[in-house]
């Protein structure tokens, strides 16, 4: 491994100039002249950018800039004690001894791992002391290249600290049992995490300081750093007995809903170097206090099925996760794709999806030279386009995530590519689902082979993709695909020849299906199977866009019902309620069948039957009037996509009045009542 540190790298007692800009330019400069980075300007820029965005000085008269640059062609470690100290920003005054880090943009783990080593070594007041008694350059390097390969023996809390830093529970454990355990009726243990934009000096200082102050105030405190040398995740079962969290970052946290409910204590990563003893009484503090804030509730489900995935589920439930990822994020790409495709038929008429009447008025016009002179015709053709292109992803991106959501980001591209061929070959959103579920479980499979040391780097992106996209792919060209690709076109064939009550039954399955989970798992088959087929839908196919008509629509009667319940009986509702009542009127009108989740959750047993009954008489009605949509979202606001508009509304008004109806006569006679202590209303229970 290149020695990160040599002579010709060291500056002492030198005078280097009045400011953090001067100090960092000549720094730069010496690593340029040792060979080490390909220009001196390049360098300068991309750490004077870190530095204005956190000041990199600590206490003790230290000073890290740092950063990754493309123009850095090895690691290394430049360091300069200066005559004249330099403010750095730190608060107890100017630094003297400057250690500058320059890593290359892709730097290996190893090196990331020594200079985040050394940087943790600079709160060691014998290291730092070391520094400052140093008499030659050489004598520099030899105690950095000690502290680096761990010869100088460190005091016992420091080893402590760094171990408990890294993510070892057992150290910080002891070091509070031996601090005496918790105080009578306090909180003592706590979680943080810390992490800065580069990831290498102030993500470890960070959480060496925390650790050893919550030593010193006898509590255990466990550290998750998330910087460039890697992250070693909190044991979930630390995070469940942690009073509270503290977030020392510069950038988002990874996994944050794991820490969901907890209180907070949020700082930028340096405070974390500054004022460490502080933020640990703080977060104390916090954990006695019942309005304290706390970390959100957000993606919590997701990160809890990821842990069960994790600790073995049954195959069902691993099903459902790697489909439900699927089609999380398909929906990006056909959201914009559908719409698009909608404003072009629009502007541009049915007839512009005919034959390659498109491509030909693409490929013979533009804003200069339009055809027939009409701006309107070339503008919806090239929307038309984008959204078709666009919807192109639905199957490829489906597959894909499915994948991944199996065997991470090695499942990715061979279920695009299974994805792709089961689109070529006509096997559509079914050919789709298979494709990516044998892409993942394959990709998977070969990723738990054991092989030599000097493979292991291939195989997540050159020999996983490859194999998997051989295999996967195969299957579907060979075996797979034209089978499933014969079930697509015989459901397409009957969907098409559906009318009158066959239709009406439809619609009332898919209405209780948008509505029995509000956004879960069956919520999301109804919607994803509409969506499969919006691009099959034509101006002599419109059965695809009355299914999407109809899913549409029955998702937005649950919050617009909720809405109108608080409306019609407020005194059956708490305060919180009839808050989240006003805004469910937006989310209804916009498609987000979310918004009556917490009308669910605090009542299911009248909310949801409510909703499915409301669901299923706006289900049919769509059916019946034959009212179509050619958007994939947006409610009541995509109104120029929707066909026979007026009956569409007049379908959900009538599915939003029956639940509404439902719901406050269960709430008035199908339910015992209490009081509201803080109104004084009468509340169900």
């Amino acid at each position: 491994m290149t020695q990160l540190i040599t002579a010709d790298l060291v500056e002492l007692d030198q005078n280097l100039g009045n400011s953090p800009e001067d100090v960092i330019r000549h720094l730069a400069g010496r690593v340029a002249a040792n060979g080490r980075a390909s220009e001196v300007e390049g360098l300068f820029t991309d750490a004077f950018a870190r530095e204005q965005k956190t000041a990199t000085g600590v206490p003790g008269g230290i000073a890290i800039p740092h950063c990754r640059s493309a123009a850095v062609t090895e690691p290394t470690l430049a360091m300069a004690r200066l005559s004249q100290p330099v403010n750095f920003g730190a608060k107890d005054g100017p630094a003297d001894l400057i250690f500058f880090i320059a890593a290359p943009a892709g730097a290996d783990q190893e090196h990331l791992k020594l200079l985040s080593k050394l940087a943790r070594s600079l709160i060691k007041k014998d290291f730092t002391g070391a520094l400052r008694a140093a008499t030659s350059r050489e004598e520099i390097v030899e105690l950095v290249d000690n502290a680096l390969a761990d010869k100088p023996k460190a005091p016992a809390s420091e080893t402590a600290a760094t171990a408990a830093a890294g993510g070892a529970t057992a150290g910080a454990a002891t070091a509070g049992a031996a601090s005496g355990g918790a105080a009578a009726g306090g909180p003592r243990r706590l979680v943080a995490v810390t992490a800065c934009p580069t990831g290498i000096a102030h993500t470890y200082m960070a959480a060496d300081s925390l650790v050893a102050a919550a030593q010193e105030m006898g509590v255990d405190l466990q550290v998750e750093t998330q910087g460039s040398s890697g992250a070693k995740p909190l044991d979930p079962a630390v995070i469940a007995a942690a009073d509270a969290v503290i977030f020392a970052v510069d950038v988002d946290v990874r996994g944050k809903e794991r820490f969901a409910g907890k209180p907070v204590i949020n700082a930028p990563v340096k405070r974390g170097i500054d004022e460490p003893a502080k933020m640990v009484q703080e977060a104390l503090d916090a954990a006695n206090d019942p309005h304290a804030r706390r970390v959100p509730h957000f993606g919590a489900e997701e990160q809890a099925e990821k842990e069960a995935a994790e600790k073995g589920e049954h195959i069902g439930q691993k099903l459902k996760r790697a489909l439900l990822t699927g089609v999380s994020y398909m929906i990006p790409f056909v959201a914009g794709g559908g719409l698009l495709i909608a404003l072009g038929f629009l502007l541009a008429g049915f007839d512009i999806a005919l034959g390659t009447k498109a491509n030909d008025i693409l490929a013979n016009n533009s804003l200069v030279n339009l055809p027939d002179g009409n701006l309107a015709l070339y503008l919806g053709t090239v929307f038309f386009k984008i959204g078709a292109l666009s919807m192109g992803f639905l199957v490829p991106a489906l597959a894909g995530y499915i994948a991944y959501a199996i065997a991470d980001r090695p499942g990715i591209a061979p279920g695009f590519v299974a994805g792709a061929v089961s689109g070529f070959m006509g096997a559509g959103f079914l050919g789709g689902i298979v494709g990516g579920l044998l892409a993942g479980y394959i990709a998977h499979l070969i990723g738990t082979w054991s092989v030599p040391r000097w493979l292991r780097g291939l195989m997540p992106v050159v020999i996983i993709p490859l194999l998997a996209s051989i295999i996967a792919s195969g299957a579907m060209f060979l075996f797979l695909g034209g089978p499933i690709a014969g079930i697509t076109v015989g459901l397409n064939t009957w969907l098409s020849g559906m009318s009158g009550a066959s239709a009406v039954v439809l619609g009332i399955i898919l209405g209780l299906m948008m509505c029995f989970d509000l956004g879960g798992p069956v919520n999301k088959v109804a919607y994803a199977f509409a969506v499969a087929g919006l691009g099959a839908g034509s101006a002599t196919n419109q059965a695809p866009w009355q299914i999407m008509a109809t899913v549409m629509a029955a998702g937005m009667v649950p919050p617009l019902a909720m809405a109108l319940a608080t409306v019609l009986d407020k005194k059956l509702f708490s305060l919180a309620e009839r808050e989240n009542g006003k805004a469910a009127w937006l989310l209804g009108a916009s498609f987000i069948s979310e918004g009556a989740i917490p009308f669910a959750a605090a009542d299911p047993l009248r909310v949801i039957p409510a909703s499915m009954v409301g669901g299923a008489v706006t289900g049919a009605l769509t059916m019946a009037f034959g009212v179509t949509s050619q958007a994939p979202h947006g409610g009541i606001f995509v109104f120029f996509a929707i066909g026979n508009v007026l009956m569409f509304i007049v379908s959900i008004l009538a599915g939003t009045v029956v639940t509404a109806l439902i719901v406050v006569a269960l709430k008035r006679w199908a339910a015992r009542k209490a009081v509201d202590t803080v109104e004084n209303v009468p509340v169900t229970v």
